[in-house]
Formats: C-alpha cells, structure tokens, sequence
C-alpha cells in the first residue's frame, strides 16, 4: 500500500496533465506565440521595485510532466524589467545555459500561458533584486544541461531561491530539476526556506568550476 501510495502521488499529476488541453491550438511549438499575457505590471506605470517567478508548462511532450521557470525583476523607478533563466537550447554546441532578456518578463512560453508563482513588491525588494545578479554569476551548471533529472530551468530557479531565502520561491511538485543539488551535496534548504530536500543523482555530477571561477567568468561573460 505504501508503494502503490508513492506511485499514485507521482502519477496522478502527470496523468492528469496529460489529459489537459496543451493551449498551443495544434500548432507546432516552435509556431506556437511568445508574446506578452500582461502578467506583469507595467514597468513605464509601476515606480515600486518588483520581483516575480514565473511558471507555464514546458515545450512539447515535457509539458506533461514538468514546467520551466524563470525570475523577472525591475528595481525602484527603472524603466524595465530582466528576465533571467535557463535554456537548452544550443547548450551542446557551446551556448551558455543562462539568457538573459530572451523573451519580456510574462510571455506566453511557446503557447503556455504562465503563471505568477511569486510576486514580491516594494520595500525590501530593491534589496534582494541586488542579490539576485550575483547569485545568477554564482549558477554552477551555465554551460550543463539536462531535462531529467537536471541541471534544468527549475534547478536554476530553485538555486537563486536558496542563494536568497527571503524570497520564499515555493516551486510546485512538478518543476523537475529543483531538487538537484549543485556539487554533489545530497541535503539543501527548500527553496521556500521552509523545510529541507534531499537528492541522490547530485551526487555523481559534480560542479565543473569553483565558486570564484564561475562568478568571474559569468561576470565577464554577462555582465560587462
């Protein structure tokens, strides 16, 4: 009973986002539209500092079971926002994993309308938004990727959410890839803060670059 208890929690979410309407019309995903939902407040209105987390399922056939993730942010009084996440895309040929601006803060992902699954605003933001640049320079895996079990767009999500507690990023159960843990630990803070995780797979895929290393080398690479 225990066993067919496990593999009902695991299974019934997937089966039941399989039998859900993919939202794309049909259309091809790479057809499919990218532009903006109006999740986002209007950064040419909206003085105040804010940081949001975005979720929408993933492209074709991942969407069943997973979704990516991505942090906007827009600091007191700045005309627009960035957007940081990860991507497969070209990895294998050398593209770093980590965009920046790729796409606006909200837009539809490849058809998949997002949702907000974090939305921080005004005092106190400014603060962790100057964290949070940093802690992308910090990502370990930036030229690593991989769909299951990572490192993917929600372990990049999950490892800013745990560089900056505060935040309180609660990634759903179906984000595959928050609870890879860089650098083979197998124990981690959640990435609400607000209990612990554990991974197995970490373990054997090791961080290629130190911490100094990476934050230099993504400094140059990004940020100038």
């Amino acid at each position: 009973m225990f066993v067919l208890s496990l593999l009902g929690l695991f299974l019934l979410p997937v089966l039941v986002s399989g039998c859900l309407a993919d939202g794309r019309g049909g259309v091809p995903w790479y057809e499919a539209r990218r532009d903006p939902t109006g999740l986002a407040p209007d950064s040419t209105t909206t003085q105040e500092a804010v940081v949001q987390v975005y979720a929408a399922r993933a492209v074709s056939w991942r969407g069943v079971f997973s979704v990516h993730t991505w942090i906007a942010v827009k600091p007191t009084g700045a005309p627009r926002y960035t957007r940081y996440e990860v991507l497969g895309f070209g990895v294998a040929n050398g593209a770093s994993a980590i965009r920046v601006d790729r796409m606006g803060p909200d837009n539809y992902w490849f058809g998949a309308r997002p949702q907000i699954i974090l939305d921080r605003r005004g005092q106190g933001v400014d603060a962790m938004i100057a964290k949070i640049r940093p802690a992308v320079a910090d990502y370990p895996y930036a030229h690593d990727y991989r769909a299951w079990p990572g490192p993917n767009s929600n372990t990049f999500t999950a490892f800013i959410a745990r560089e900056i507690p505060e935040l309180g990023v609660d990634l759903q159960s179906n984000a595959i890839g928050k609870d890879f843990l860089p650098g083979g630990v197998l124990l981690a803070a959640a990435p609400s803060g607000s209990g612990s995780g554990f991974a197995l797979w970490s373990c054997w895929y090791p961080a290629r670059l130190g911490r100094r290393a990476r934050a230099q080398h993504l400094g140059a690479q990004y940020w100038h």
